[in-house]
């Protein structure tokens, strides 16, 4: 019989390369916010793949930017902090703007760890191009393997996996077989309703919010069938934003409520009543009490 493996695998890259896309289709599950906007990933979340003979606890990491705030700093060294406790790095570039980061490169070089290269989207490029990449990145680290893959058209996913599993080392399940992350329902919910927050709302909105769960109550229905009651906040950096988030007649604010409650449905497998509310709490991203909850807990 072939040993079990596992291990941890952190997942590392600039902002909007598909990170969280990645994960969320290898864990089979939706743990992370995915848009199409910047810093989308604010702290890291593990998520769980359980295969026939490995489970691999996969994290998701902020992705790197220059940070212009608090937020911004601890955000990175969520990422970058990430490294040292893992026994694979996944780095993962866009095929359509691979450009080089020295830096974070260097500093997975200096860690000394098991790297793969994951080259994301490339059904938005043809085959001439993605060889120029690969031969611009052999030679700049020491990966132990290069893998293009493409989401959205699910390729070369199984290959990845297999990659990660030949690189772990025999190792015992952390997690039961059925979990598939370690955040709380709280977090989940965060996560769903500042993703929807993130889609519907403009530009200059959606990263100066903070979503925080104030209740989560399970209760039954009459015909016993289990609800659960959830009360979130969402907080902005001002009162122009406070009513762009609501808009005109409450009809964005119902519109981000709608979206989470469909997917937390599915997520939670029961129905879900769920009420937001808006808050302004100026330059919250530079406010310890607030920043605190994106750092990596000792």
């Amino acid at each position: 019989m072939e040993e079990f493996k596992s291990g941890f695998v952190t997942v590392i890259g600039r902002t909007n390369v598909g990170k969280s896309s990645i994960i969320n289709e290898l864990v089979g599950e939706k743990i992370s916010a995915i848009t199409n906007k910047p810093q989308t990933t604010r702290k890291n979340i593990r998520g769980i793949i359980n295969r026939e003979n490995s489970q691999i606890i996969i994290i998701d990491t902020p992705g790197i930017h220059k940070p212009k705030s608090k937020l911004g700093n601890a955000m990175i060294e969520s990422a970058i902090g990430s490294i040292p406790d893992v026994d694979i790095v996944l780095y993962v570039i866009d095929a359509t703007n691979p450009k080089v980061d020295e830096e974070t490169l260097e500093k997975i070089k200096n860690s000394k760890k098991t790297t793969i290269l994951i080259i994301n989207k490339i059904d938005l490029i043809d085959a001439k191009k993605l060889a120029k990449i690969i031969e611009e990145y052999k030679d700049l680290l020491d990966f132990s393997a290069i893998v293009p893959v493409s989401v959205k058209q699910k390729k070369n996913l199984e290959e990845l996996l297999k990659e990660i599993e030949n690189n772990l080392k025999a190792g015992p399940k952390y997690y039961d077989t059925d979990e598939y992350t370690d955040q709380t329902t709280r977090e989940l919910v965060e996560e769903i309703v500042r993703e929807k927050a993130l889609k519907l709302l403009q530009d200059e909105v959606p990263h100066g919010i903070l979503v925080e769960t104030n209740k989560l109550k399970t209760k039954k229905t009459k015909n016993n069938e289990k609800i659960f009651d959830i009360e979130v906040t969402i907080f902005c950096l001002r009162e122009s934003h406070k009513g762009i988030i609501i808009g005109k007649q409450g009809a964005m604010l119902k519109k981000i409520g709608t979206f989470a409650r469909q997917d937390l449905e599915k997520i939670l497998q029961s129905k879900v009543n769920i009420k937001l509310w808006v808050k302004v709490k100026e330059d919250w991203i530079n406010t310890d009490s607030f920043v605190k909850k994106f750092k990596i807990q000792d």
